[in-house]
């Protein structure tokens, strides 16, 4: 049977960005080929204050999407928080929710934190609360995403995506028979991809 991969990081705006349109396509493809979710690792681990170039650089790609995608983002994160360029430890609670199969309620909790009520995802206190609202242990979670397992597990996952055919995040890839292709990820029109993801799975290119 033909994979569906999609490669996301949990504080990767457009991500955010295409979060709508990628449910409609999960839903619409329903059965018709396994969904597989792995972490790319956009931001290593930095104790370090974001310089005021990226700070800004991001802002205005929070205020493009904005217009382009309508999607929501709370701009005062910029005023409330001191911003760091790390998205690895949002990355391990993924895969620590992953273990409990809440994955996609830890990606989801992550996202609304951070976009919507301007809390920092790449502090670990921040996490673990996040953690208890999806339903983990607070204390078994914190001592998991500190652990050298899960550690070792995004950096085999984060070199497993740079084997794919990806060029960013989020990114779509199908594998077929041990074939991966790249699938263009449009923002607005899931009904496209999922007319591109089906050609794939029907007759995959030689």
């Amino acid at each position: 049977m033909a994979k569906l991969i999609y490669v996301y990081d949990p504080m990767c705006s457009w991500c955010w960005g295409y979060r709508e349109t990628w449910l409609k396509l999960k839903e619409a493809l329903g059965d018709k080929l396994a969904i597989e979710y792995k972490v790319g690792g956009l931001a290593p681990d930095s104790d370090e204050p974001m310089p005021e170039d990226m700070q800004q650089f991001l802002q205005q790609t929070w205020q493009r999407i904005e217009q382009q995608l309508g999607t929501k983002f709370n701009h005062n994160f910029w005023l409330n928080t001191q911003p760091r360029r790390s998205t690895y430890p949002a990355c391990r609670a993924v895969l620590v929710a992953r273990q409990y199969n809440k994955e996609l309620e830890m990606l989801y909790a992550i996202q609304k934190a951070y976009y919507l009520n301007a809390q920092n995802p790449s502090d670990i206190s921040t996490l673990a609360n996040l953690a208890e609202q999806i339903g983990l242990a607070k204390n078994t979670f914190i001592t998991e995403i500190q652990s050298e397992k899960i550690n070792s597990l995004l950096m085999n996952e984060i070199n497993e995506v740079r084997s794919l055919p990806v060029q960013g995040f989020p990114s779509l890839v199908i594998e077929n028979k041990g074939n991966y292709y790249a699938v263009p990820v449009n923002y607005q029109d899931w009904q496209s991809t999922y007319q591109q993801v089906m050609q794939f799975v029907s007759a995959p290119p030689n």
